[in-house]
């Protein structure tokens, strides 16, 4: 494909708030391997962001999310990987049950964590998110 026929991908990242702390899960794929993640995945045609926002959250984690708010976007360029996504974010300030690891080729664990202590090394969205000085506790739902 000419460089001129490609085009981002649209991913939708979650921030699940519980107890005062978010949901990141340690990536396994290659894309990425081995950084922590918000849950999330590609939107979907005719998708609305919070309907993809719920199927990824559940299928990756097992959790059901609610009290949704729209969030920030970053341009996100994979330079090594040749790819480009703009990830939309949401933010969950409310979920019931505990995260499974559903898609263990893809995730390794989830932990929760205190926003002013993620882990490192942080999946290039989580990075360009945090570098917007976006504070999820902030957005209103």
């Amino acid at each position: 494909m000419k460089q001129k026929d490609r085009r981002p991908l649209v991913g939708v990242a979650v921030v699940v708030i519980q107890s005062g702390r978010i949901l990141l899960g340690k990536r396994k794929s290659a894309h990425g391997a081995g950084t922590w993640q918000l849950p999330g995945g590609h939107l979907e045609c005719n998708e609305a962001v919070e309907t993809c926002a719920r199927r990824e959250v559940f299928e990756e984690t097992g959790l059901h999310i609610g009290d949704l708010a729209r969030g920030p976007f970053t341009n996100d360029i994979f330079e090594a990987e040749g790819k480009h996504y703009v990830t939309l974010f949401v933010v969950a300030r409310s979920c019931r049950g505990r995260p499974t690891v559903k898609e263990p080729h893809k995730c390794d664990r989830w932990d929760w964590f205190f926003w002013d202590r993620l882990p490192a090394p942080k999946f290039l969205p989580l990075e360009n998110l945090i570098e917007l000085g976006f504070d999820p506790f902030d957005a209103t739902p």
